[in-house]
């Protein structure tokens, strides 16, 4: 009985923390770009990318450093190893024994014979082997083993000034659907106004029937225009909250901007050939490609290395006595025929080499349309938002006249829903075409490598959209 009350505790607590609301978020761009940086899983990964390359690193960094080692050997032999005397007398640069001491070697065996070793041989010892030239290659794996991490380095790079422009998207997208959704509200609520109007107009018989349907039809028509901006508001908070990882509703603070000009499209092209991250993977990937021919070229010279043993247990017997504890030598190895395929490596090697200079050769002229085509695209948006505003203008100043000629019977319902729509696609185009302008500026700013100064842009000369 106690242990249901406990459950039932536990599930009513379960229903009462799911059922409360999910409280709204504000976010200006800086906090979410700060967001972005800390829990976006596409740059943790890269993270996790220049780690790994900077372990792989550390460990070409040890191939210059002596490797010691502890060893043990067990050996079963044919036979034991036995020294007669008649053996050691026959190898003595003598040719008679009996001529030069009068004696005779069989009873000398059967008496002096000595046992060096057993069959069963069990020995240990610790050895070092120092590698002191190799040919260049364990310089050139290490120069490969960073120009990899660099190359990590870069790759983080780029990840970051792509969430850079996925985030002015998606913040901006957000700001950009709610201020044409009150746009919409606007309309509709206009036209409600004037629908009202055109029901006591009809009243008083200073219009006909056919004009307060022609401003109900168009208010009905300006609900579904707010419903349909409703949906695409909710799902801009839908791929923002995604990218931040929140289910909460986010408000975002900072508003759409412009600017009166740009600095000159050279300034941008400048830096970007300068410091674009795909540029300096190439140069990173340039980089092994040359390590590949040194280490091809290493094998055609020889290896010198200097080698110790030390023996650390060793059977009781003659031949243990009789040996060395420890040996010390210098050793060389020099390459005659290599099995490896050197040769082909080393022009493959080249071959890379050259496929990464027309890479990159491409990627500069690729870079520089890219700028040029953000840079432009920003100044049209520019253009065509400073230029709507003599048209916005008209337009409000259209509806203003309308509506009192409508009021006065002389104009028309259709005069006025007409004025009242041109007056919100006046201002929806303006909202998109600084948001376009956003998402332009942007993809400059990430192609240049300078999105930290992105807040200089809408704090000291952003002109704010609203």
């Amino acid at each position: 009985m106690k242990h249901d009350v406990v459950l039932l505790a536990v599930l009513i607590l379960v229903i009462s923390l799911s059922s409360k609301p999910i409280l709204a978020q504000t976010f200006t761009f800086s906090q979410a770009w700060k967001t972005v940086l800390q829990e976006s899983d596409a740059l943790a990964a890269e993270k996790q990318n220049i780690e790994r390359s900077q372990y792989l690193q550390e460990a070409a960094s040890d191939l210059l450093l002596p490797s010691i080692s502890i060893g043990a050997n067990y050996t079963r032999l044919d036979h034991a190893v036995r020294v007669r005397p008649s053996e050691v007398i026959a190898s003595m640069p003598i040719d008679s024994i009996n001529e030069a001491f009068g004696i005779t070697t069989d009873n000398l065996d059967s008496f002096f014979t000595s046992t060096l070793s057993e069959r069963d041989i069990f020995t240990s010892s610790i050895r070092a082997l120092w590698p002191v030239y190799t040919g260049g290659r364990v310089s050139a794996v290490q120069g490969i083993a960073k120009a990899q991490n660099d190359e990590a380095s870069h790759l983080l790079t780029m990840k970051q000034l792509e969430k850079f422009e996925d985030l002015v998207k998606y913040y901006f997208a957000v700001v950009l659907s709610e201020q044409v959704l009150q746009t919409r509200i606007d309309v509709e609520q206009g036209l409600k106004t004037h629908y009202e109007n055109a029901v006591k107009l009809e009243e008083q018989g200073q219009i006909n029937k056919l004009e307060r349907l022609q401003a109900q039809v168009s208010l009905d028509k300006s609900q579904v225009e707010r419903k349909k901006s409703l949906r695409d508001a909710e799902i801009a908070q839908i791929a923002l909250g995604r990218l931040l990882k929140t289910r909460a509703k986010i408000t975002p603070t900072t508003t759409l901007f412009i600017n009166e000009s740009l600095p000159q499209m050279s300034n941008y092209l400048d830096k970007s050939l300068a410091d674009f991250p795909a540029l300096k993977m190439l140069d990173s990937k340039e980089k092994q490609a040359v390590g590949l021919i040194e280490i091809e070229k290493g094998k055609y010279y020889p290896e010198v290395y200097l080698y110790g043993n030390y023996n650390l247990y060793e059977e009781d017997n003659l031949a243990s006595q009789i040996a060395p504890d420890w040996e010390i030598g210098v050793g060389v190895k020099i390459p005659i025929l290599d099995t490896s395929g050197r040769s082909g490596k080393m022009k493959a090697a080249h071959s890379s080499v050259m496929q990464i200079k027309y890479l990159k050769a491409q990627a500069v002229q690729d870079l520089s349309v890219l700028v040029e085509k953000a840079y432009r695209e920003a100044n049209q948006s520019l253009e065509e938002y400073q230029g709507l505003a003599s048209s916005l203008a008209l337009a409000n100043e259209n509806l203003r006249l309308r509506t009192k000629a409508f009021k006065q019977g002389v104009s028309t319902s259709i005069d006025v829903v007409d004025a009242e729509l041109f007056v919100a696609s006046i201002r929806t185009q303006r909202f998109v075409a600084a948001y376009q302008y956003m998402l332009s500026l942007s993809k400059l700013l990430a192609l240049s490598v300078d999105i930290h100064n992105f807040k200089h842009y809408q704090s000291y000369q952003g002109i704010e959209v609203k």
